[in-house]
């Protein structure tokens, strides 16, 4: 299976959580039902061109979570995610998304007021050209 994971060799983020976000994300989000086979860990490995071990340790973070279940001899699945933890763990991502911002803002530091307007325009560029299921 090909997972849609995009890894920036350029962030200062460390690989294994940039797969971790993503992986996380596909699976709140419902885009890797219950029950789907993941790649091994050295399959996916070799497709995000990073060590074995940062794979391994992402699985093991999903799987302490409770979104991943590896099956000895068998493999990785995703598990069942109820509908309150998917909530949960979809609006964790965003908190986390939203604090690396104004992290990145308060680094440059900006104003509280320059951060609202460029929140209020990207808000504006997002919903006014109807991009609202994006």
């Amino acid at each position: 299976m090909r997972l849609p994971i995009v890894i920036n060799e350029h962030s200062a983020e460390p690989l294994y959580h940039q797969i971790e976000v993503q992986l996380r994300a596909l699976i709140v989000s419902g885009q890797l039902e219950e029950g789907t086979m993941l790649p091994s860990i050295r399959e996916l490995a070799g497709m995000v061109k990073c060590s074995v071990i940062t794979v391994k340790r992402v699985y093991r973070d999903l799987e302490a979570e409770g979104l991943l279940r590896t099956r000895q001899g068998t493999g990785t699945f995703v598990t069942h995610v109820g509908e309150g933890d998917r909530n949960r763990q979809r609006l964790s991502s965003v908190v986390e998304a939203l604090e690396l911002a104004l992290q990145a803002a308060i680094r440059v530091q900006c104003t509280r007021e320059e951060l609202e307007e460029l929140i209020r325009d990207a808000l504006h560029q997002h919903y006014d050209r109807g991009d609202e299921s994006t």
